[in-house]
């Protein structure tokens, strides 16, 4: 047996972690003005996003992540919706033997980093579906939203 294994066996069993599956939960696409939205003269679409994280415990060794995606976007010139794109988008992973102090990280940080690349592709396709050019979400920094989560928690307790 390695060191590696041996060092394993000794602290207890190796940490898993794995994304079992990705699935829609809740999905919309509504285009309220069409057909005019398509003719707006010279478009200056501008988003208003929303995006919330949430988990859940599914039983003793799965977690989902999910991601919920709110976005309207707008012709700034007229005002006039152009379309409105809702997802809840999760991933259901596997996670064994995982150190409780790290488990807010994984769930916050590791969970969201796999699922929201292909959340991202399924709005830019909706978006080209729906009649208008693909609808892009800049890359997002999970781990840089959670260390602010974390800072913003100890600054409440400590004051």
């Amino acid at each position: 047996m390695s060191d590696q294994n041996t060092a394993a066996t000794e602290a207890g069993a190796a940490p898993v972690f794995r994304l079992e599956k990705l699935y829609i939960k809740d999905f919309s696409f509504e285009n309220p003005n069409a057909p005019e939205s398509f003719f707006i003269k010279n478009p200056e679409p501008n988003a208003d996003m929303r995006i919330k994280l949430t988990n859940k415990k599914v039983d003793e060794n799965h977690w989902e992540v999910c991601l919920e995606v709110a976005a309207t976007v707008k012709d700034t010139k007229s005002d006039k919706v152009m379309y409105i794109i809702e997802i809840e988008h999760a991933g259901a992973f596997l996670m064994q033997n995982i150190p409780e102090e790290y488990m807010q990280q994984v769930l916050h940080v590791d969970c969201p980093t796999i699922v929201f690349p292909y959340t991202r592709q399924i709005a830019s396709q909706a978006s080209v579906d729906g009649g208008f050019m693909p609808f892009l979400m800049e890359p997002m920094n999970f781990a840089a939203m959670f260390q602010g989560k974390m800072k913003q928690q100890q600054e409440q307790q400590a004051g």
